[in-house]
């Protein structure tokens, strides 16, 4: 009888802790989807890079199939125009509001926009 006791404890213990390891954890912060002219895996680290010393954003990822860049802040530090500037002094559009033409500029040809006569295919 104990030993089946213990048996259920130990189980229910390790089904509980398995699932707790494979939970996935929702990203803290308020998100912010926006469409960006990036387009590539090189413009992925170069924003995904600059964002993680950005103030008041705790995470970032850039989808290069759907061209949008995700955003967690936190409203408190930080909002969505300051975000979108941010994203403008990396050299990319942002919804809206354009690329800052000289960080435009050092991008290499392939994070150029297609139309540009400098862009460039990997």
């Amino acid at each position: 009888m104990i030993n089946k006791t213990i048996f259920s404890s130990v189980l229910a213990l390790l089904i509980l802790s398995s699932a707790m390891l494979f939970a996935q954890k929702a990203p803290k912060g308020t998100p912010l989807i926006m469409k960006t002219s990036g387009q590539c895996e090189m413009c992925k680290d170069r924003l995904e890079t600059a964002f993680a010393y950005e103030k008041g954003v705790y995470s970032s990822s850039f989808d290069i199939e759907t061209k949008e860049f995700t955003v967690y802040y936190n409203p408190k530090k930080t909002d969505p125009d300051k975000i979108r500037k941010a994203v403008n002094a990396v050299g990319y559009d942002a919804d809206d509001t354009k690329a800052d033409p000289k960080a435009y500029s050092k991008l290499p040809g392939c994070c150029k926009k297609p139309d540009d006569p400098a862009h460039r295919k990997h």
